[in-house]
């Protein structure tokens, strides 16, 4: 079993400290030159075409949780709303060799009552993503509430990975953080535990779990579908890679920086911070992605 892991913000905040010429002088900071970033391709197979995403609910969301989690998904494939859209800044994946990556919605499996308890192992996340099946170029995505610990989490938001052997699937990972760990895995609509403490941005969907969980479920789909056996894009050691998204921490808008997540727009009715437009009017933030056309990180605002 080989798993990818996303790191949580705290990285991108600690980097803050650590170039902060006001803790080192300027000329600490001098010395420090910025590395190019680039995404290397491994040779490996990508999953391009359809590509169809299976969720698993594990514990308890309510319908319009779920809805919202939906309505992303619908819309990385949907034209229809406006620009900056979810749907443009999923295009960024047809730059990653042999075309594009469509996905579709497929079953969603509910699993309430928790039958593995709420003390899962990285085994169990296994477990419950072969309930969706083997079909085709798949994604089996387990989500989990807000009551659920997942080994690992708040040092990592979110996984993605694959089986081996005759039988092979991807799956991928995703916690609600509301209750754990918001201040690494809901930011920028938290105030961090380490650095800056800025004031956190307000929620587009008005609910800062889930609306934190959007930012991961599409660092790991973007992941998943650029490097799905860990011999595709990424840079560094293939045991914790920097990815698709993953390469982009921390970077919403212009103007980024670590521990600062960019301008965004900003609803004049609600003051709820955004940078794409979805189905059913729904509005999320979405986290810079690597273009292999620019090597570089590319925000939608």
């Amino acid at each position: 079993m080989a798993s990818n892991y996303i790191s949580a913000t705290v990285s991108s905040i600690l980097l803050f400290l650590l170039c902060s010429s006001s803790l080192f002088g300027t000329s600490m900071a001098a010395l420090v030159q910025e590395q190019p970033l680039v995404l290397k391709y491994h040779n490996g197979a990508l999953l391009k075409g359809t590509v169809t995403v299976n969720l698993i609910w594990y514990g308890k969301f309510t319908p319009i949780q779920r809805s919202i989690i939906v309505d992303f998904l619908q819309s990385l494939n949907s034209p229809k709303a406006p620009n900056p859209s979810a749907a443009s800044w999923w295009k960024t994946t047809e730059k990653y060799k042999t075309g594009a990556s469509t996905v579709t919605l497929g079953k969603q499996i509910l699993d309430e009552n928790c039958s593995l308890g709420k003390s899962l192992k990285n085994s169990h996340i296994v477990y419950l993503a072969s309930k969706g099946g083997y079909v085709g170029r798949s994604v089996n995505l387990v989500l989990t509430a807000k009551d659920v610990f997942v080994e690992g989490f708040c040092s990592r938001c979110g996984s993605h990975g694959s089986t081996r052997g005759k039988v092979r699937f991807t799956y991928a990972w995703v916690g609600n953080s509301e209750t754990q760990c918001a201040g690494q895995c809901a930011w920028p609509f938290h105030q961090p535990i380490y650095g800056p403490q800025t004031p956190p941005l307000l929620a587009p969907n008005g609910d800062v779990g889930v609306d934190g969980m959007i930012i991961n479920v599409a660092t790991v789909l973007a992941g998943t579908v650029t490097n799905p056996f860990n011999n595709g894009y990424f840079q560094g050691p293939a045991t914790a890679p920097l990815e698709a998204v993953s390469a982009c921490t921390g970077m919403f808008g212009s103007g980024s920086y670590p521990g600062y997540p960019g301008q965004t727009l900003v609803d004049k009715s609600t003051g709820a911070s955004y940078n794409a437009h979805g189905v059913n009017g729904r509005r999320f933030l979405l986290p810079a992605m690597w273009d292999p056309s620019k090597s570089a990180c590319s925000a939608l605002v």
